[in-house]
């Protein structure tokens, strides 16, 4: 099979990281005792139970665990989709638990993208026009829109595909897609849930060389998994078992 992207891939042209800048030796996300919960009955059934931790800039770090262990819900809350939860997260140095949904909302979109594991491409858009979306949600003006879509087709080798659909790629190539748009604004961390689950186990060992190369040009990943083998290529996995933090 055919490599999903090109040999030639390089890191953005971009040399600054966006979001605010962080204290040299910070950590880039750093929580304290975080809990999630929802009531049952006449109690409360938890989620997640005391999570304490630090990620530093450059990290690759694995979430593990069984199903319901909590982890898709902690990345959630890192991504700061998830509001209603107890304690303390501190991400590029602000207090994300004292913000409002407006000011969370401002501090992600730059400095956080996402790979699902569903791909959650826009299938009415053709490729470019997927990579513009995030693009556009930033106010980015028009011509530096065009000029970074170009350069992430070119790295990605994907620009004879730039006027196909979803519909048009296997599932390897719009997961590549994904993966280019979550990283065409050069965030900070990249937060991955399950992002080779769809796929064959060859296309997966692809996004995974991905995701290494995008991590040694200086990305900081963040991945749930249940593989093993995925876990392997990063530096670091933090272990969670009913809603506990229970091995790193």
């Amino acid at each position: 099979m055919p490599a999903l992207f090109s040999s030639r891939f390089r890191p953005s042209r971009s040399s600054e990281p966006a979001g605010p800048a962080l204290e040299p030796g910070a950590p880039l996300i750093r929580l304290r005792d975080v809990e999630k919960s929802h009531p049952a009955g006449t109690g409360r059934v938890y989620v997640l139970r005391h999570v304490s931790l630090d990620i530093q800039p450059g990290e690759f770090v694995s979430i593990m665990g069984p199903s319901g262990a909590g982890k898709s819900t902690l990345l959630s809350i890192l991504g700061m989709f998830d509001g209603a939860w107890a304690g303390e997260y501190h991400f590029l140095g602000q207090p994300v638990h004292r913000l409002s949904v407006r000011e969370r909302s401002a501090l992600s979109k730059p400095a956080i993208g996402f790979v699902f594991q569903q791909y959650h491409l826009l299938d009415d858009l053709t490729v470019q026009e997927n990579l513009d979306i995030p693009l556009s949600y930033r106010d980015v003006p028009k011509r530096e829109r065009q000029a970074l879509v170009a350069d992430a087709l070119d790295r990605f080798g994907i620009v004879g595909k730039k006027d196909l659909y979803p519909g048009q790629l296997s599932g390897g190539q719009q997961q590549l897609v994904a993966v280019a748009r979550a990283t065409i604004a050069n965030p900070r961390v990249i937060l991955a849930d399950e992002p080779t689950g769809n796929l064959h186990s060859s296309q997966g060992r692809e996004i995974m060389e991905l995701f290494r190369a995008l991590n040694e040009a200086g990305t900081t990943i963040i991945q749930v998994t249940h593989s093993e083998s995925n876990a392997a290529y990063g530096n670091r996995t933090i272990q969670l078992r009913d809603g506990w933090v229970v091995d790193e």
